[in-house]
């Protein structure tokens, strides 16, 4: 026998075993839903029609020169900008019991995984808000002349893989069935990207100008249609980006606008075709750790200490001429809270401040009603050992199915660990439900257990052997976890408006949030409150 024929006799043999590692009795899975306190936010949706719902009158006035509704990632933005800057009289209003929004982290089964966001790209020079966060944070530092990242906390090697045909490949572009069409399509959409970006930049954060007519022209129509327009329709590729616009925005390329889609490209590290050279923008590597993004957002709110207030549902904001007057909720002592302050910034989503400022500035009631938001489920699976592995490229940080999945795959929490062996570990599989109410409906409805079977359903196709190793799998939903950049939303003036100053009476409102850029990351979320933060002292 020769030595080809060797070799395919053994993956045989080991694809044949492979299942029955499965086989093995599944041990008794705990867990439930965690997090984010959906009850509560729920509190605020309207009552039976002519019906308002009857809050305590407030039991205790409070008073404070800026108030902070919100304690995501903005909100936590704008209170450092104000500490930065001398600002003490200040407080903060959040509606769950730790600040961080979707970026939070938690602890399942003695180990620290995220419940939100797990990475932050290194930032270009247009983030100099972030980058200065970096410095602060001792992660950026500058080395004869050069910046340089803390190497501890940039994702190790590897990054990444997709299962494909059953084993793994390095990267995630689909390159199993790549044929001569298939690689003109990679590099034709390469050149796109390229070609879109010399006509208009692409920047993160993105500015509060209006965006250039190339733009406006791309944020016209989905990402779909402009694919179709320029007939790039071969099945990998439209898997690859529908991945990356549900991974990013929460919904695929038939509802993301294809300003989107290119500016998931163009502001970062571009599109790499196979056999395109390296770049250094490519190679700039991601900031991530056991925690996720919850170890930003502790950062941020450690130094907050009685100023962040928890459990508090904001109901209502009524801005006068001369302060500002917040109605909050105490979900701990079941009473309401009046604050008095000169100013109030708003670092809450839009919609939501659209249902509690009272006389909303049009400007709100415009681009509330122009935003969708995407459902998303995070699951933490502790496993008790190491998971065997199919054929292909070792085990990543990040690790996708390919094919027709409902998720979009999973991160590994103790990949930046230097254990020799691996060993427990803590799995976050991340799935978007697309906009729209029946997708959040769904998510709300069904019972822990059938996301558990879900879930493992999914990810014992790579990992046959998965059923009987997780001891504990904790589930998180967000109803509303981010905007989805839709078609107009990038050309909305009624956002550009509500990122100024606004005029009277409502002057003393600011907004800050990343509902304003049209879409959810850390670099936007940030600045939007770095920047309300900032220009607040400085006024």
């Amino acid at each position: 026998m020769g030595q080809g024929a060797a070799l395919k006799r053994r993956d045989f043999l080991a694809a044949s075993a492979l299942p029955l590692l499965g086989c093995q009795e599944a041990r008794q899975i705990e867990g439930g839903f965690l997090g984010a306190n959906h009850e509560r936010g729920h509190l605020l949706r309207p009552g039976e029609p002519g019906k308002d719902r009857a809050w305590p009158a407030p039991s205790a006035t409070r008073r404070t020169r800026v108030l902070i509704a919100g304690g995501g990632v903005a909100g936590l933005a704008a209170a450092r900008a104000l500490r930065l800057r001398g600002m003490d009289d200040f407080a903060m209003l959040e509606l769950e019991d730790s600040a961080g929004g979707n970026s939070r982290g938690g602890v399942v089964g003695g180990l620290p995984c995220p419940l939100g966001a797990h990475y932050l790209p290194v930032p270009g020079d247009a983030a100099r808000d972030v980058q200065d966060l970096l410095e602060e944070l001792s992660l950026r530092r500058r080395v004869a002349g050069r910046w340089e990242y803390d190497e501890r906390h940039l994702c190790h090697s590897p990054q990444e893989r997709l299962f494909i045909h059953g084993q793994w490949q390095e990267g995630l572009l689909p390159l199993p069935d790549m044929d001569a069409a298939l690689l003109a399509d990679y590099q034709r959409f390469a050149r796109l990207v390229q070609q879109a970006s010399a006509a208009a930049p692409f920047s993160i954060p993105l500015t509060a100008s209006a965006p250039a007519p190339q733009h406006r022209a791309l944020d016209a129509l989905t990402f779909e249609a402009w694919l179709d327009q320029h007939q790039l329709t071969r099945a990998p590729l439209r898997w690859y980006l529908d991945y990356c616009c549900r991974d990013d925005y929460g919904a695929g390329l038939d509802t993301v606008s294809a300003w989107a889609g290119i500016h998931y490209f163009a502001s970062r590290h571009g599109f790499q075709a196979p056999g395109d050279p390296p770049s250094a923008e490519r190679d700039a590597g991601v900031l991530t750790w056991p925690e996720g993004n919850g170890w930003l957002t502790r950062q941020l709110a450690a130094p907050l200490g009685e100023r962040l207030h928890i459990g508090r549902i904001v109901i209502r904001i009524a801005a006068g001429r001369h302060g500002v007057e917040v109605d909050a909720f105490n979900a701990a002592t079941q009473s309401v809270e009046r604050w008095q302050a000169e100013h109030c910034i708003l670092a809450l989503p839009l919609f939501v401040a659209a249902r509690v400022v009272e006389n909303p500035p049009p400007a709100l009631r415009e681009a509330a009603g122009q935003l969708h938001y995407a459902p998303w489920l995070v699951a933490n699976l502790h496993i008790a050992s190491a998971l065997h592995d199919r054929p292909g490229a070792a085990p990543s940080w990040d690790n996708v199915v390919y094919g027709d999945n409902p998720g979009l795959g999973y991160v590994d929490a103790t990949h930046q660990s230097l254990q020799a062996v691996p060993g427990a570990t803590v799995l976050t599989y991340y799935r978007a439900f697309g906009i729209g109410a029946a997708g959040r409906k769904t998510l709300y409805e069904r019972p822990w257990t059938h996301w558990r079977d879900s879930v493992l359903a999914e990810l014992s196709v790579p990992h046959p052997d998965l059923r009987g190793k997780v001891t504990r799998l904790e589930v998180m939903r967000y109803g509303h976890a981010m905007s989805t950049p839709v078609p107009g939303v990038r050309s909305s003036a009624a956002l550009r408006a509500l990122q100024g100053a606004l005029p009277l009476p409502w002057r003393r409102l600011h907004f800050a949030h990343s509902d304003l850029s049209g879409y959810s990351v850390f670099e936007e979320a940030f600045t939007q409150g770095h920047r309300r933060g900032r220009a607040l002292v400085l006024a």
